[in-house]
């Protein structure tokens, strides 16, 4: 046998072992969606890793990957549930059989970017029992007492779970950044712990979704006065966001931080343009869609004789 033929073997024995080391990793439920696995609107929303991040240079109206209008856009968006219900399903029944496998969708976004909205509409989509829903707003003086990320970690979703966090640890260098609620140097040291955060959820079988919604000072000025206008949304309306909306300038600088040092192959960012409601909600599904249809959930095989006790069942009247 001669050296090429001698290094073709070896290269299929490497292929075979890396195969099964993938197989065992799923079993484990190691395995969680790659970069390369997932669909094309991924790769189109991914915010690349490493690069500056400048969102004025991102339309907030735009529609990439999109269908055509609203009306397409809705009715694909309720085509998907069917395939996101199913899938989800499967995920679930697959961690009755030990696999550790499951999603985290986390959402960030300026007041009125939709964070709610989508949680409604998307969410909406699946079994709310195969969910695990968490909106975090200021820490209590119990979670003050502790890291930042220990209030995160006690509201991870289960294996078979679909997360969503409405907010989430990036607070701690959103807000904390713009308002100056920790010194400067912990911030800084906080992009750095989140990523390897992230790469244990990552390496402990979490696909991490996370959305940045991304709208226009316009827009979210006009959906303020739309809370006002309508007596039934003065609940969502607090002064304070008009304050908040004053500091545009900075969280939009926070943001861009954070998607810059954040956006990692383990867990990326995905921008999703939000000026339009129809898209937003779209987008995020199809993300959902792409990310759960490459973890390739499988329904477990029963581990009893399915024949036997059928004839058991027939037999006893």
């Amino acid at each position: 046998m001669g050296k090429k033929d001698s290094k073709s073997e070896d290269q299929k024995k490497s292929k075979g072992k890396a195969k099964e080391k993938d197989e065992g990793r799923k079993k484990s439920g190691k395995a969680h969606t790659s970069e390369d696995e997932v669909g094309t609107l991924a790769h189109e929303l991914r915010v690349p890793a490493g690069r500056p991040v400048d969102l004025s240079s991102y339309d907030p109206r735009a529609t990439p990957g999109g269908p055509a209008d609203k009306a397409a856009g809705l009715k694909d968006t309720a085509r998907m549930g069917e395939h996101l219900a199913d899938l989800q399903e499967r995920l679930w029944a697959a961690s009755t059989a030990g696999d550790n496998r499951r999603l985290l969708l986390v959402l960030q976004g300026m007041d009125t970017s939709g964070k709610g909205g989508t949680v409604k509409h998307v969410i909406g989509l699946f079994n709310p029992s195969g969910c695990r829903i968490s909106a975090f707003k200021a820490p209590t003086p119990e979670e003050r007492r502790h890291d930042f990320l220990w209030r995160i970690k006690r509201a991870l979703p289960h294996p078979g779970e679909i997360g969503i966090f409405d907010r989430s640890h990036y607070e701690d260098v959103l807000i904390a950044r713009v308002r100056e609620l920790a010194p400067h140097r912990e911030i800084n040291d906080r992009y750095g712990r989140i990523n390897r955060f992230e790469k244990s959820l990552a390496d402990d079988g979490v696909t991490v979704v996370k959305c940045f919604l991304h709208i226009s000072y316009d827009q979210q000025r006009q959906r303020l006065l739309e809370r006002l206008d309508n007596p039934d949304k003065h609940w969502k309306f607090n002064p304070g966001d008009i304050e908040e909306r004053a500091l545009w300038p900075a969280y939009q600088q926070a943001y861009e931080t954070a998607l810059t040092r954040c956006s990692t192959r383990d867990a990326p960012w995905y921008l999703i343009p939000s000026d339009r409601k129809w898209y937003r909600n779209w987008a995020i599904s199809r993300l959902l869609l792409e990310h759960l249809t490459a973890l390739d959930p499988q329904y477990p095989k029963a581990d009893f004789d399915v024949e036997e006790n059928r004839e058991r069942l027939l037999s006893s009247g």
